[in-house]
């Protein structure tokens, strides 16, 4: 607590100072008293739903008003970026980087305490602002920012449909938080569509005195953000298939010279050449003009297992039933991707596990951002184009992602609150006694089977419906899942 204060104040100080660059008289001249037209209408989100939020969450009290007064300097920040932005030109992509800070920082500081209050009560009010905070990292997401919000507000649902599913008929105040709340981001998808379509606008031109202003004190007004951002290399976007799973007792760790962060010439070490049917092409004339030419297939890149930050990645594998991941903490993400016919467990408690395709997004998975800090702790394990690859892992605290995936098989020995199968054909899932009452959510999938455990020890193995009706009853659209013999 006495951290996430020092946070908070640090963070105050930022924006204050930051203020003091923008609207000071001293910095930008008198004409700087009037605020531009999207700062208004920015302020207008912050007098309507945003305050709306902040005073019901006063209302509930306790960690959830905690939570949005944290929210709320996030907003604070971002009026302050928005303020220098109206007033000013667009700067290098560094000085960018450094006016950034404040609201990534302050998006940590938000998922940091849902991360340190896993006990509370309002855990599910915490994980919905904590999985949809990111979005006020739209600032740096050209030149689609306004979707990047949507997705961001998404991430959101599955714990704001718990709290409504829990209180619409107990309490509703806390509907009528999940409404406000909600609200923010509806809104300011509005706002981002009519004041800054691709990206964030600056002034075209710049008041006297505020250029060379700006440049001498914004640096300074914002010394005391200490995340630094930076622009690593992200994965490209991938897909995921996978398949045969083997028992846990035959796993062996990866010894210390396979694992690339402790042996980095695995990096710089080249694969074997792809093999498989190749492309289409069209048929080459009998006679070549230059019977010296050669084509060659791409290699494989090196195969990986290492732990970069606190991402896990897990790439290039063939055959290898020996891959284990340990030593885990609750907020590692790990992505696997290109790994076939393998097998891969997961020790120890993990916050999120996601099977398939990579999106551009944070969260529940995890979205390349312009801002490294705008971490979204919702998408811990990702793997893509993966086939025949077997998944054991302890207990996870989110949810597992199967997406646009085949031939999976998962096996959950401990817990799990949710599991999500999306665009996969042929996905095996077995459960343990202890996470019976897991949630399996699936669309555009084929193939799927629970396999529960019995007394026995054997499992039995039920089928996922892939076949549904809708009707129309004279009020709504009614969907039924169609039943077919043989």
């Amino acid at each position: 607590v006495a951290d996430m204060e020092r946070l908070v104040e640090r963070l105050e100080k930022a924006v204050e100072r930051l203020e003091g660059v923008c609207q000071g008289p001293a910095a930008c001249g008198a004409g700087s008293s009037q605020a531009a037209q999207y700062v208004q209408a920015f302020d207008a989100l912050l007098a309507g739903p945003a305050a709306a939020y902040v005073r019901i969450s006063k209302e509930i009290g306790g960690d959830v008003q905690t939570h949005a007064e944290m929210v709320h300097a996030g907003l604070l920040s971002e009026r302050s970026l928005l303020v220098l932005a109206s007033q000013h030109q667009q700067p290098t992509e560094n000085k960018f980087s450094t006016l950034l800070k404040p609201i990534s920082e302050q998006i940590q500081v938000v998922q940091n305490f849902r991360e340190k209050n896993r006990g509370s009560k309002m855990f599910n009010h915490l994980s919905a602002v904590s999985e949809s905070i990111p979005a006020l990292g739209w600032v740096a997401m050209a030149p689609k920012p306004g979707p990047y919000v949507k997705e961001m507000t998404d991430a959101a649902m599955f714990y704001t449909n718990r709290i409504l599913k829990e209180y619409k008929d107990v309490d509703k105040k806390h509907v009528d938080w999940v409404k406000a709340y909600l609200s923010i981001w509806t809104e300011l998808q509005a706002y981002i569509k009519e004041y800054h379509t691709t990206g964030l606008t600056w002034s075209k031109t710049v008041s006297a005195g505020c250029s060379r202003s700006a440049s001498r004190h914004a640096p300074h007004a914002l010394a005391t953000a200490d995340v630094a951002l930076g622009h690593p290399p992200f994965p490209p976007r991938r897909s995921f298939t996978g398949a045969g799973l083997v028992s846990s007792a035959g796993l062996r760790h990866v010894s210390d010279d396979m694992k690339t962060h402790k042996n980095p010439a695995l990096k710089n070490q080249g694969g074997p050449v792809r093999s498989g049917p190749k492309p289409f092409t069209a048929p080459k004339p009998a006679c070549s003009g230059n019977p010296t030419t050669k084509t060659t297939s791409p290699k494989k890149e090196p195969p990986l297992l290492e732990l970069e930050g606190k991402k896990w990645r897990v790439e290039n594998h063939e055959n290898a039933s020996n891959l284990v991941i340990s030593d885990t903490e609750l907020k590692q993400v790990a992505y696997v991707f290109k790994c076939i016919n393998s097998t891969l467990q997961v020790k120890g408690k993990i916050n999120s596990i996601t099977i398939g395709k990579r999106r551009s997004r944070v969260g529940p998975a995890c979205r390349r951002l312009k801002l490294q800090n705008l971490f979204v702790s919702g998408c811990l394990l990702l793997a893509d184009n993966c086939k025949k690859l077997g998944l054991v892992f302890d207990d996870v605290v989110g949810i597992v992602e199967i997406i646009n995936s085949r031939d999976v098989k998962v096996q959950v020995m401990g817990k799990v609150p949710t599991i999500s199968i999306n665009k996969t054909d042929g996905c095996h899932v077995y459960l343990s006694k202890s996470s019976l009452d897991c949630e399996i959510v699936s669309a555009k999938s084929s193939e799927m089977n629970v396999l529960i455990p019995t007394e026995g020890g054997d499992f039995t193995e039920l089928p996922v419906p892939e076949q549904f009706k809708t009707v129309w009853n004279g009020q709504k659209l009614v969907t039924t899942v169609t039943e077919i013999a043989g």
